[in-house]
């Protein structure tokens, strides 16, 4: 051993060549001179090292030797080998174990390297240069030499390793033809040792000689064609020919022989071409892969010019152009095979037949008819919608199809997830091509920004978004620009919400794409409650939102008793007098004078200045009553949630209310007047009938009245308010507390007859006000017509008393008798008194008794309980018969609904 490495290299070189031809030193001169040059060369491999053919070309010999099995776990192990970075130089033990698939003991159609090294050098060994030739493309041919017994060796260096070492490995080994041994000598067993070295070695290109054509007919594949002539399409074509055809056929290129029919939209062969049938339907099948290829380039070629695509549709272009790099990648190891069989055309089968190309191109096939799908159902999609349309085709059984659709979409919702990031971690949107879900409008002004400026493109919205999903990505960003453009909040974004890892890459949009339910549900959630919780933060604190939404239900809904009971006291002059002779300026002075001497004067200033007074709309005829209303201003970030919509329901509930305040203040003025007048009158008894039906008539509208009351303050305002309030404390952002504010009062309008379809309720109950406010104008004008008969009753008595003490008669017969006239004339006007009191309270009960019947059809249980109340005794009942249908089956339901 010490004495082999006192060696040079050239005596060991030298003494190798004489080892593998198995010669003396004389007889390897040209050989080891040849050898010094190829060792001592700028040589590289002609094959790209490309570690993606090696593997493929593995693979291909796996199956080939039906190992599916192997050929699966060696694709997982070269997968998970990719992930790791343990090996620098993958490429080359892949080569390697290429290089070794194949036992050299058996017999290969290589034959023996030790004859053929024994060959003499080719006769411009030694006249041309080794480094002139071209890099890459090296081909070292060797002219035709005659065999022992004069048979032709046509033998010549492939132009590619690896591709030579896949044409043996994809014919399998082939018998070595005794002819050619037969001049040659038994290998030895170091020539056999020499022939497995140089099948090892990784550079070297695989040399085969001829072998005799067998005995027989040759196979259709190998049959030599007929001569033909160039432009002669008559003559029967060859495999080979069509195998080359087809390759370009796959690019998309027209072959010689089969050509794009524009007509059908196909490749077909050409008709005058003799081929048989079964070469014939597979070169047709073959060529729907190039048909495939022109569609899917098609699409592409398109596309990727279109600025207005955008950048979702063309980060799909771009997945496409990935998917047809690949496919070029497999085109070109077809290539370079071609290459091989010619290069080595040692007169065996070639190595890539149609047959084999079917099977071969079977997974690209499926990839391409998968991608040319997708393209098809991608036409006239952009954005979140094209993104939503690849999503769809990634629900497949098919575990690859499913990958491949996954790696696309994994580029398309890259740009998606980059826009959703930039608004929902600072608010910004720059969606030129209107690819994202969240739509931005210029135009809308900044008092409109939460309910206007931005919303929802549902068509963009990816399916693999949900619905909420996508509304609280809008939310996020809209509470963002509504900190900073309405509420002059200058905090950034970064303090509200600490942004966490983008996707940088693809690879991270896959990653975050696996786990929707996961991480991204995380990071939408984090970003959702920190942001809505700062912003209701800022409006409760700085802008007293809760305590606004208070001072509405304590002044616009009548909450503030006292206020409200003195703000009537003092504006009951003002009110009576004609609508055209109010003036604003001094409703608010009497407004400010209620403020102050009520509890109302404890509130925030904030609030106080806000409320003010307006008149409606005067009509002929009406009073200060009917035009006079409290108003509450809002502006700045609370006008949000206070709409003009909302304040002017805030407004006609607040009329309903304060008509309705009226009434039980004018019945109030009623029961004073009869409590104060009865002592009075009790010296005239011819009244009691008028008085006593005057307080039947008003017992009975106290009593409605205060139902009414009872129902609106209680079974509806206070209600609804316990709910809102519920529904604000617990929620998370500001549309819940829009929803909910919105929610209060519709319930409010609708349970206080002011909507629609309580139209008709709503007229009884107004007609019932109107006759409440007659019976107080009849009523007045009794009382002011007999307390002036009693106050000329005692006068008269007066006088008679004054002059009796004088000692005078008391009356003459004159005054006598016209006392008695005037008496008369008061007592004749008594009828006309109780019959307008009789039609009074016919008109009266007929009303309410409509209204019954209106309430007990109503939806809602609340009225339907009411008219329980109202028609306490069953009075209404009796008198109508639909009433007592009502109020039975009603009464029928009442223990199915309890």
């Amino acid at each position: 051993m010490a004495a082999l490495d006192q060696k040079s290299p050239n005596v060991l070189l030298q003494s190798l060549c004489c080892r593998i031809t198995g010669k003396s030193e004389a007889e390897v001169a040209h050989q080891f001179q040849y050898a010094v040059r190829v060792v001592g060369s700028n040589y590289a491999p002609t094959i790209e090292r490309d570690e993606f053919l090696v593997s493929e070309k593995i693979k291909k010999e796996l199956l080939k030797q039906r190992r599916e099995g192997d050929a699966a776990l060696f694709s997982e192990l070269h997968r998970k080998l990719q992930t790791q970075g343990v090996l620098k130089h993958r490429w080359s033990v892949l080569y390697l174990l290429l290089s070794l698939c194949e036992d050299p003991r058996k017999p290969s159609r290589v034959g023996s390297y030790g004859a053929l090294f024994a060959q003499a050098l080719p006769r411009d060994a030694h006249s041309t240069p080794f480094y002139c030739t071209r890099p890459g493309s090296l081909p070292l041919s060797y002219p035709e030499r005659s065999g022992p017994g004069g048979v032709q060796i046509s033998t010549s260096m492939g132009t590619s390793g690896i591709s030579s070492l896949g044409v043996y490995s994809l014919n399998g080994p082939t018998p070595t033809p005794q002819p050619l041994l037969a001049g040659h000598p038994p290998q030895t067993a170091g020539q056999q040792l020499g022939s497995r070295l140089a099948w090892a070695l990784p550079n070297t290109s695989a040399l085969a000689p001829t072998s005799r054509a067998p005995l027989g007919p040759p196979p259709l594949s190998t049959r030599a064609p007929r001569p033909r002539h160039d432009g002669d399409l008559t003559a029967e074509v060859g495999e080979a020919a069509l195998v080359r055809d087809i390759l370009y056929v796959f690019q998309g290129i027209d072959g010689k022989f089969i050509k794009m029919s524009n007509t059908d939209n196909c490749y077909k062969i050409d008709s005058k071409v003799v081929l048989c049938k079964s070469l014939r339907d597979t070169s047709n099948r073959l060529a729907e892969l190039g048909w495939l290829h022109n569609k899917i380039r098609k699409y592409t070629d398109s596309r990727s010019l279109d600025r207005a695509f955008g950048l979702v549709g063309q980060s799909f272009c771009a997945s496409l152009h990935q998917e047809l790099k690949e496919y070029y990648r497999l085109l070109a190891v077809l290539h370079s095979q071609v290459e091989d069989d010619q290069g080595v055309n040692l007169g065996v089968e070639s190595s890539l037949t149609l047959r084999r190309l079917l099977v071969w191109t079977y997974d690209p096939k499926v990839r391409l008819k998968t991608l040319a799908a997708l393209v098809d159902f991608c036409q006239g999609r952009k954005g979140g919608e094209l993104a939503s349309a690849v999503h769809a085709y990634g629900k497949t059984g098919d575990p690859q199809m499913r990958a491949l659709v996954q790696h696309i979409l994994s580029l398309v919702s890259h740009p998606i997830l980059n826009f959703l990031y930039r608004w929902i971690y600072d608010g910004e949107l720059e969606d030129t091509y209107h690819e994202f879900f969240v739509a931005s409008d210029p135009t809308v002004k900044t008092d409109r920004l939460w309910h206007d400026k931005y919303s929802l493109r549902k068509s963009m919205i990816p399916t693999f978004i949900t619905m909420d999903q996508a509304r609280k990505v809008l939310l996020i960003g809209k509470s963002i620009n509504f900190l900073h453009q309405v509420c002059h909040d200058r905090t950034s974004p970064g303090k509200i919400t600490p942004a966490s890892k983008s996707t940088d890459s693809p690879k991270d949009a896959a990653e975050l794409l696996s786990d929707l339910e996961g991480a991204f549900q995380g990071k939408i959630d984090a970003a959702y409650f920190e942001t809505s919780k700062y912003l209701l933060n800022v409006l409760n604190q700085n802008y007293l939102l809760l305590e606004h939404l208070q001072a509405m239900r304590r002044y616009l809904l009548l909450g503030q008793g006292d206020f409200i009971r003195h703000l009537m006291d003092l504006l009951k002059p003002e009110l009576a007098r004609p609508a055209t002779t109010l003036y604003q300026h001094n409703l608010t002075g009497i407004l400010e004078t209620a403020v102050r001497a009520t509890n109302a004067q404890y509130d925030n200033s904030e609030i106080l200045k806000r409320l003010d007074v307006r008149l409606l709309e005067v009509s002929p005829g009406d009073t200060g009553w009917d035009v006079f209303s409290l108003d509450y201003h809002v502006e700045g970030p609370i006008a949000t949630v206070f709409t003009r919509e909302c304040m002017s329901h805030y407004l006609r509930v607040f009329n309903f209310l304060w008509r309705a305040k009226r009434m039980e203040y004018i019945l109030t003025d009623i029961w004073k007047g009869q409590m104060c007048n009865a002592k009075l009158l009790k010296s005239m008894p011819e009244l009691s009938g008028v008085l006593h039906q005057c307080h039947i008539l008003a017992n009975e509208m106290v009593h409605f009245i205060h139902q009414m009351q009872y129902y609106i303050t209680f079974e509806v305002l206070e209600c609804c308010w316990d709910e809102l309030w519920n529904k604000v404390e617990k929620a998370q952002d500001l549309d819940h507390i829009i929803a909910a504010h919105e929610g209060f009062l519709d319930s409010v309008i609708s349970r206080c007859l002011l909507d629609t379809n309580s139209r008709s309720l709503l007229n009884q109950l107004r007609a019932i006000f109107d006759q409440i406010i007659e019976f107080q104008s009849a009523q007045d004008s009794l009382y002011r017509s007999a307390l002036e008969e009693l106050t000329l009753r005692l006068q008269y008595e007066e006088r008679k008393k004054h002059r009796d003490s004088e000692g005078e008669w008391g009356v003459t017969a004159e005054q006598e008798a016209e006392e008695n006239r005037r008496i008369q004339e008061f007592q004749e006007t008594i009828p006309k008194m109780r019959s307008q009191l009789r039609i009074l309270t016919h008109f009266y009960q007929g009303i309410v008794q409509q209204f019954l019947v209106l309430i007990m059809t109503s939806p809602d249980e609340s009225l339907r309980f009411l008219s329980f109340r109202l028609d306490f005794n069953e009075h209404y009942r009796a008198r109508d018969p639909r009433l007592r249908a009502s109020l039975g089956a009603t009464r029928g339901r009442r223990p199915s609904n309890i």
